[in-house]
């Protein structure tokens, strides 16, 4: 791919992204260009990834084909105050923060520009992200592609309309600490029974992603996964009913609806 790829700011979300893509051999390191505040991160990054970086946000806007925006939400409209002017008439402008549409990047912008909202995960740290896009009018089937190829490089991509993106966060970006959250507590119950730390760990997360390597690779329900694993009168079921009892769904649920409020509510400040 013969593209420039400039990132504004370089945090963990950005590192993981620009490693997935140098990794996965798409894009090399001198093609990634990225912002960032202080000389000392500047050195730690180069050093780390091979790219080329600026102390000037607008450096970077200069000379991007994909512009990724890897800012926190609150600073995303002072960014784009700073380098509206520098960016390609061209240049496909990406967001990765939860609240922040398509209008919002194109009325900062005070103009027609090429948007594509993203949500990532913490697992593209891994090269096993899961990543919500979706897309304004002015982004081209070919466009669309590109981005598609670039996000795919760390995980998995979904295509989605934008009225969906509020609800990404709950089911897939913050989602992640759900599961680490069970799986602390599964070790809890390990080492409860005389398992050691460290085992409790790897039994409970390897038995998580074996799990979900099951839902995605058979394509069956996962109810109808539970069913197979709950043999009448045994252990599991008894487990299941008690996680029943103890409002295991109602928690999840209740979980992702104050998240997907709080989405609603960032993107309306």
């Amino acid at each position: 791919m013969e593209k420039k790829i400039g990132f504004i700011g370089f945090g963990k979300m950005a590192q993981a992204m620009a490693g997935g893509m140098i990794s996965s051999g798409l894009i090399s390191p001198d093609q990634i260009i990225a912002s960032m505040r202080t000389e000392k991160t500047r050195l730690y990054v180069e050093k780390q990834y091979g790219i080329h970086t600026f102390s000037s946000n607008s450096d970077v806007a200069k000379a991007a084909d994909v512009l990724f925006l890897a800012v926190a939400p609150y600073s995303y409209f002072e960014v784009i105050e700073e380098v509206k002017e520098f960016v390609k008439s061209d240049a496909i402008i990406v967001t990765i923060a939860a609240g922040i549409t398509t209008e919002d990047v194109e009325v900062a912008f005070g103009k027609q520009v090429k948007v594509v909202r993203t949500m990532p995960n913490t697992p593209s740290l891994v090269g096993a992200g899961m990543t919500a896009v979706s897309v304004n009018d002015e982004i081209t089937d070919d466009e669309l592609q590109t981005v598609e190829e670039l996000l795919g490089s760390f995980g998995k991509v979904e295509v989605i309309v934008e009225s969906q993106m509020d609800a990404i966060p709950a089911i897939s970006g913050s989602s992640p600490a759900y599961v680490y959250m069970m799986i602390e507590a599964m070790a809890d119950g390990g080492v409860v029974q005389g398992l050691s730390r460290d085992q409790s760990y790897r039994l409970a997360a390897q038995a998580v992603l074996g799990a979900a390597q099951m839902v995605l690779e058979t394509g069956k329900h996962p109810g109808e996964l539970k069913d197979q694993v709950t043999s009448p009168g045994g252990a599991t079921i008894a487990a299941v009913a008690t996680l029943e009892q103890e409002r295991f769904r109602g928690a999840v649920l209740a979980a992702m609806e104050s998240c997907t409020e709080k989405v609603k509510k960032l993107g309306k400040k």
